[in-house]
């Protein structure tokens, strides 16, 4: 039996599957058990399921060509196709908050499915949350006051009401233009300053994405035996303000429809992905931090919302969270489930 990618590949050249290749097909997709409930896909509708995937591989796949056929089968196609029926299904805006850090690909799976659904009929947005930093000003004012607010990024540095002002207009849209605000991180030399904002008519489905989207406040009571690098008193001074300040987002949180988390199999990992990253820009000709830098730099994120109290847990939590991805060390997606699944 041929594999996966090649039936794939011989379907693209215009080669109809044979009925074993689309058994095999099938069983391929049923055998991950938790990624084709969290896709809603069972052995009633699998046919079903095979016929629209591949009609839209068809249509997709020559703009998506450096994407893996694999992941684009097995990931991107049928995430697609559920954003598309869960905004049908609510009749307006739908908002998909995506939780990741850097390294674990929002920016490549908002490319990939703006296109994908595109081709559904559905027009996207993407807006993360960096767009919703306070201004420069504001945020030299705030560093007056809250000391340790040394970079941006941390909750308290962004402006929760621009927030909730657009994600509602993006929800309820009077066919007036809409602002959409963007954030310029090489302003003041990498302070980084609101810059022009961006207009659009509205959009059907709107990607949500940031590396705190979705976290939630928990019990202080964690921190007081915290994992590393919170080891100081003000260490846990800290990373209990910080864990206090995000009460201010729940209602930020309130106006998503869904949230998917993407979720390295390691948390260290995006110390060693920044750190390919600056020296990728380093040889490139641009500045970048040295490899010390980057180790305070991610560890002060670490101290302020270690992601073993604050993101595993949603992992776990189908309250919250409606689909986990996880991604490998070498960036690709790994497991896919629902939290009630795993």
């Amino acid at each position: 039996m041929l594999s996966l990618s090649e039936i794939l590949n011989r379907f693209l050249a215009g080669q109809t599957p044979t009925s074993a290749e689309l058994e095999y097909l099938a069983s391929v997709i049923l055998s991950d058990r938790r990624r084709s409930l969290a896709f809603g896909i069972t052995s009633a509708n699998v046919e079903e399921v095979i016929q629209a995937r591949s009609h839209l591989l068809l249509s997709v796949y020559p703009n998506l060509h450096p994407v893996p056929i694999e992941t684009l089968w097995n990931l991107w196609l049928p995430l697609a196709m559920q954003l598309a029926q869960s905004q049908q299904q609510l009749g307006h805006p739908l908002i998909q908050g995506i939780l990741g850090g850097q390294g674990t690909g929002k920016t490549t799976l908002a490319t990939v499915l703006t296109l994908i659904l595109k081709h559904l009929g559905k027009s996207t947005l993407s807006l993360s949350l960096d767009d919703l930093y306070k201004t420069y000003s504001d945020r030299l004012a705030l560093r007056k006051q809250e000391r340790r607010l040394i970079w941006r990024g941390p909750p308290g540095t962004h402006d929760i009401d621009l927030g909730l002002a657009v994600l509602d207009r993006l929800r309820h849209p009077d066919g007036q233009p809409i602002p959409i605000p963007r954030f310029d991180k090489s302003a003041w030399n990498g302070a980084g300053d609101r810059t022009q904002a961006e207009i659009v008519q509205g959009a059907d489905i709107v990607l949500f994405e940031g590396w705190f989207v979705g976290v939630r406040p928990i019990d202080p009571v964690a921190f007081e035996n915290p994992p590393l690098p919170i080891l100081t008193a003000d260490d846990k001074t800290f990373a209990r303000d910080m864990n206090a300040r995000l009460e201010d987002y729940l209602p930020l949180w309130a106006r998503l429809d869904r949230l998917m988390v993407l979720y390295p199999v390691d948390y260290r990992l995006s110390l060693a992905w920044r750190q390919q990253a600056e020296r990728e820009m380093i040889a490139a000709g641009k500045s970048g931090m040295s490899d010390s830098e980057i180790n305070e730099f991610v560890k002060y994120f670490w101290k302020s919302l270690h992601p073993e109290l604050f993101i595993k847990p949603l992992t776990t939590n189908p309250n919250w969270v409606d689909l986990v991805i996880e991604i490998n060390a070498d960036h690709s997606p790994g497991d896919v489930y629902r939290p009630s699944d795993r």
